[in-house]
């Protein structure tokens, strides 16, 4: 069982001063040549102060970013489950994980980033500021990683389950066979029907990613992880074709 998730904009300081990045270790060697590209052209950009600002989206207070860019390969490295913050990394709370359960989001947990493609939840990586929707020169992201990232995943065996947005689902689809689904987070009106969520689907995923850690199941279907989920409680169904709906 594979869980898919986006990264976020926001990330933690630090790491371990004494090692760098280093893209041969990553999870999925093949994807070496697109971050090397990656790396390189986002360096090159952030040379230009005035050109990062408007790729990246920045505001007058966000230099750091800029700066943080310009140290890619020199800055200190941790985990990417430590790394990204915001709502659904909160929500997954990785640094309140046993061994045990943090071993499990290791091995199964990919995190698909703008720079790096898809990564392991242990990869050590630097901060940096990069999103879908960056505009780097002479290096449209879609175009970049879409194919490259979506061969990964085909050649990924057993469950895939995709809770990316679909911005980041863009930068590398899922396969289209019956063990592969995106999540949508729903949640149910007073008249009993199902309306997705925005804002607070984060934190669902976050606790569904926690909650799914804490068991420590190796689901090879959707429909083991039906049965579990119905067993702990938690409402998670079919819903479209390709698709499962967690009820919060």
């Amino acid at each position: 069982m594979f869980v898919l998730l986006p990264p976020s904009e926001t990330k933690r300081d630090g790491g371990e001063s004494d090692r760098s990045l280093d893209l041969r270790v990553l999870r999925h060697p093949e994807l070496t040549p697109q971050r090397r590209t990656a790396v390189a052209a986002l360096k090159k950009l952030s040379r230009n102060l005035a050109a990062s600002t408007a790729a990246l989206g920045l505001g007058p207070t966000q230099r750091f970013e800029v700066d943080r860019n310009r140290a890619l390969e020199t800055s200190p490295v941790m985990p990417a489950i430590d790394r990204y913050t915001g709502v659904l990394f909160d929500g997954i709370a990785a640094e309140t994980l046993t061994p045990a359960q943090r071993d499990w989001v290791i091995e199964h947990v990919l995190i698909n980033s703008a720079l790096f493609g898809l990564v392991g939840a242990g990869d050590d990586i630097p901060a940096y500021r990069l999103s879908h929707d960056s505009r780097l020169p002479e290096l449209p992201l879609k175009r970049h990683w879409r194919a490259a990232n979506a061969a990964v995943l085909a050649a990924t065996p057993g469950l895939i389950l995709d809770l990316r947005s679909e911005s980041y689902a863009a930068l590398g689809p899922l396969p289209v066979h019956d063990d592969a689904h995106y999540l949508r987070v729903v949640t149910q009106t007073a008249s009993g029907q199902k309306k997705a969520l925005t804002h607070f689907n984060k934190k669902g995923k976050g606790v569904f990613v926690r909650e799914l850690a804490e068991a420590g199941l190796d689901h090879e279907s959707a429909d083991s992880l039906l049965e579990w989920a119905a067993s702990a409680g938690i409402r998670l169904d079919r819903g479209k074709p390709g698709e499962l709906e967690l009820s919060v």
